[in-house]
């Protein structure tokens, strides 16, 4: 029998697939945490420091990832990820119980998965950006539609093996989870992968792209985009328990499943519908609905509206991410690798300083989480001055270009 081969599609398939693999790394691990102070003794102030200790690790392959990841090749890298999610999940599930000390089994599984989802967030995008497919915007978009995915299906799948096989057997689980990047590491061993560059062509160097305005403007963006997106997705479970009178347990599972589902269908919508919306009006439309949403979250005397607010939070940062992602390749030929490593670590820049702006204001004013979001609305405007700003230096290259066919 004739075996099928593999094309591009398989290609996008897989990075889809990539991406639920960084929603795993991501957030399988905070479901656990108060069993982990439980089971292991260990308080929750130390077993919080896991969250920071992945972001740090996926920050820091981030920046070695720009330099390094061209001579390594996409393909040995993509399933490097892979096979570090792989040892980092599944290490997860033997790692505390081999030590005198349980919190240093969980740093290491922590710091490993890391090192897999930082890669991750550097090659997924350039991976689709390079593949030969019709309507990059859409792909892009709805790629980055399956974080949102898989964020959703870790909670409700995860919580449902808790309630059926009991949260004190979750080291099973841990197992499943891990053969996911596993499977996928398999996977992208065998589909087609093209480079971002071609090889005849070099990329911008370090000091090309930050004397590019262009890409500083993109790095903005992106900055904002992720300090919009966890702004409001930190503190939605305290909307939810506000809001809609729920438990505090129930709270932290409802509010920020609210938010990714919200910022999910904004992807999977542009990924189907994009071809007939351009690019920089749906952005800037976007970045003006993010804005008012923090206005209705920050001032809003009624706390149902503030949670319809952070939906629409969600729903409207949703283009962001992939949508600069995509005007990168399309406004900075040769921006090659460096280019997308910088901006996903600009990106996680943003995660890191959104949430930290609100939490410092709310504790420096009365007003609490209100106070907070109405002052990191600053970072909507960021993405809106950003848009414009690409827009207008679109239309004078297309004046330049217009000028130089009539000499």
């Amino acid at each position: 029998m004739k075996q099928r081969r593999l094309n591009y599609n398989h290609t996008i398939y897989a990075s889809f697939i990539g991406f639920i693999v960084q929603a795993i790394n991501n957030n399988f691990i905070p479901l656990l945490f108060l069993t982990f102070s439980a089971q292991y003794g260990i308080p929750l102030t130390q077993i919080t420091l896991l969250i920071t200790i992945n972001f740090a690790v996926q920050f820091v392959v981030d920046l070695i990832a720009a330099f390094y990841v061209d001579r390594l090749g996409y393909r040995p890298a993509v399933v490097l990820a892979h096979i570090l999610s792989f040892a980092g999940l599944f290490s997860l599930s033997i790692l505390p119980d081999l030590f005198n000390q349980p919190f240093y089994g969980l740093v290491i599984p922590v710091i490993i998965y890391g090192m897999g989802g930082g890669l991750l967030e550097v090659l997924l995008s350039p991976i689709v950006e390079a593949s030969p497919t019709e309507h990059k915007e859409s792909a892009m978009s709805l790629l980055h539609s399956f974080y949102c995915w898989g964020h959703v299906g870790v909670v409700v799948l995860s919580s449902l093996y808790f309630l059926f096989a009991g949260v004190e057997n979750w080291q099973g689980l841990a197992v499943f989870w891990s053969l996911i990047p596993l499977g996928n590491a398999v996977f992208f061993s065998q589909v087609p992968i093209k480079h971002v560059m071609d090889h005849s062509t070099r990329s911008r160097s370090f000091k090309q792209l930050f004397t590019n305005k262009l890409f500083i403007v993109m790095v903005i963006i992106m900055i904002g985009a992720g300090a919009s997106e966890q702004a409001v997705s930190q503190w939605m479970s305290a909307f939810a328990e506000t809001g809609l009178g729920l438990s505090k347990a129930f709270s932290d599972l409802t509010g920020p499943l609210i938010f990714a589902v919200a910022m999910g269908l904004s992807r999977v919508l542009y990924g189907k519908y994009g071809s007939k919306f351009p690019l920089k009006p749906f952005m800037t439309a976007s970045a003006a609905l993010c804005f008012t949403s923090f206005l209705m979250i920050a001032l809003s005397p009624w706390a149902v509206l503030a949670l319809i607010g952070c939906a629409l939070a969600g729903f409207s940062v949703g283009i962001m991410w992939p949508g600069t992602f995509s005007l990168a390749a399309q406004g900075i030929p040769r921006g090659g690798t460096m280019m997308y490593a910088f901006l996903a670590l600009a990106g996680d820049i943003g995660c890191a300083v959104g949430p930290t702006v609100v939490g410092v204001t709310a504790g420096l004013f009365s007003g609490g989480l209100q106070t907070g979001i109405l002052f990191a609305s600053i970072f909507p405007l960021l993405l809106i001055g950003g848009i414009y700003f690409i827009k207008k230096v679109s239309v004078e290259k297309v004046q330049r270009q217009s000028e130089r066919s009539l000499v």
